[in-house]
């Protein structure tokens, strides 16, 4: 997707408008990139887990760790995130988090431990 000027007098401030006006503005996607997570939340390790999707993955990530919402995080004191990954692109995201869901328990505790065998805060690092 390489820039075509056909004006090439144009100083740099006119090619920098003339890319703003024709990439930014015509389309508005290129200025709003946001990413979407699905990720593993954990009680402990090889303990009860959670799955879910979201798109502010650290602010989420504290409301499950301050038990904001009642629900099944808060009632099984699930809290510890051990898996996430993170896309451009919210079906995909959903799509992940309902298949997810549909796997094997083995098959979850495998995909957990390909990344992080020690079962780790991984939101420490935030």
């Amino acid at each position: 997707m390489g820039i075509r000027l056909q004006d090439r007098s144009l100083s740099r401030r006119g090619v920098f408008r003339r890319f703003f006006i024709r990439k930014i503005l015509v389309n508005p996607v290129l200025l709003i990139m946001k990413n979407y997570y699905v990720y593993i939340l954990a009680s402990e390790k090889n303990g009860t887990l959670y799955i879910g999707v979201t798109n502010n993955l650290e602010r989420r990530i504290d409301e499950h760790k301050r038990k904001v919402a009642d629900g099944f995080t808060k009632k099984y004191n699930i809290s510890t995130l051990v898996y996430f990954e993170s896309t451009n692109d919210i079906e995909s995201a959903i799509s992940r988090e309902k298949a997810l869901k549909m796997w094997k328990r083995q098959w979850k505790l495998s995909l957990i431990e390909s990344i992080n065998p020690d079962w780790n805060d991984l939101s420490l690092d935030f």
